[in-house]
Formats: structure tokens, sequence, C-alpha cells
């Protein structure tokens, strides 16, 4: 029996973090899979699934189910990341990907290997594609933090962006950084150079930090 015989099926996910996601599992593509919760469809890449299980019956009436949101995937192609990412362009989007908290805003632009996400309060983020969790579009009558149109800009940066998450942070040379939102304060500082796939960075008491590429999550400027 393949994994597409379990869609429709009420379903319990662990995902890198500690994080569990409850819901209804809608659809499996090649390196996705689509939840509806009750509320939103979670788009979650297969390579943060740690486990997963048939949630109980108890379990399943404990889920609340709203009027449901229309995804933003085609039912009739396969899915997949990169063309989630696509469709939620430009769309108010929820992002997790470190284990303290989520992003809202919406994606600007898709490179190789990460892409940029615009921030109400980081602004323009660089966030790697390898370190997100999940995303959940918003349905179409929200906001992030309840602000206008005119508050969030279609094209922030007005910069163009290189084509590699590695080149993007060669980039920041120079430039007070925070990798991680800030999670520590060896991930906050100036870029130094990058050399062995560490980022040095100066500290504020003029310490160098060396920091794992690979460890990277998000990059946003001070």
């Amino acid at each position: 029996m393949s994994l597409k015989d379990k869609i429709g099926k009420y379903i319990k996910l662990e995902i890198s973090g500690k994080k569990i996601i409850s819901g209804l599992l809608v659809d499996i593509g090649s390196d996705l899979w689509v939840v509806f919760n009750g509320n939103d469809y979670l788009y979650i890449p297969i390579i943060h699934i740690q486990n997963w299980q048939f949630l109980k019956h108890d379990e399943i009436a404990e889920i609340s189910f709203n009027d449901e949101p229309t995804p933003i995937y085609n039912h009739n192609e396969e899915i997949s990341l990169r063309k989630t990412l696509t469709a939620a362009k430009g769309i108010f989007t929820e992002i997790y990907v470190t284990s303290k908290q989520a992003l809202h805003g919406y994606i600007i632009s898709i490179m190789n290997n990460y892409f940029v996400f615009y921030s109400p309060i980081y602004k323009t983020m660089f966030i790697s594609l390898h370190h997100l969790k999940w995303l959940i579009p918003y349905t179409s009558n929200q906001r992030p933090y309840g602000l206008s149109n005119s508050s969030l800009p279609v094209n922030p940066s007005g910069h163009t962006f290189a084509r590699s998450f590695e080149v993007q942070i060669e980039k920041c040379v120079g430039e007070l950084i925070v990798f991680n939102i800030g999670e520590n304060e060896n991930v906050i500082g100036k870029v130094q150079g990058i050399k062995n796939n560490f980022v040095e960075l100066i500290s504020a008491k003029e310490d160098p930090v060396f920091v794992n590429m690979q460890h990277i999550k998000t990059v946003h400027m001070t």
C-alpha cells in the first residue's frame, strides 16, 4: 500500500523541533505533505517529518473544523515544495523555521536553496529552504498584525538576490546581521568573512564568533 492511500486519513505528525501537528492528510507530493488542521492548510516538507501515526477516535473528536479555506495548489497536479512556494508568492503567509516562533509576511523571491521573505517585524529576510518546517497561507481576509496593504510594500527591498544562500550571505560581508532570529547572542554581529563553511562574525565586544553555514536558518539585517 502506498502513502497516497493514506490521503483522507486523520494523522498526527512530529516535526523537527518536537512540534506536533494533527489533522486530515489532504495530499502528498514528492517532497511535501499537506495537512488540514481544522483551520488552515499546513504545507510540510517531508524532510522534517520525524514520525507520524493515525489519530485515535477521541483525538479526531478534539479537532474543531471551521469553514475550509481554498488550498493554493492545483489538485490535478503533483505538488512539491517549490510549486507551493511559487503559488504562495505575494500571499500573506505564516512560516515556521526555528523552534521558538513563527514568522508572518510574504514571499518575494524563490532562489535555488533559499527564499526571500518580507516580515513587517524583521523586514527583508533570507530563509534557508532546508530549514523550512512548514508554511500556512493566510485566508483572503487576514493581514499580518492587522496592517493595511499600504504598510506592506510589494517589493520592499529593491535589491537583486544571489541564486544561492551561501553567495547571498557572502554579499553581507561588512554588514550587521542577525542569524536565526537572534536565538542567542552568538548569531548577531558584523560579517567579517566566510571560510571553510563557517561565517566569521564580530560580536558587540569585538570578539570573533564562527557560525556553521549549515545551521543558519534565517538571515536579516539589523
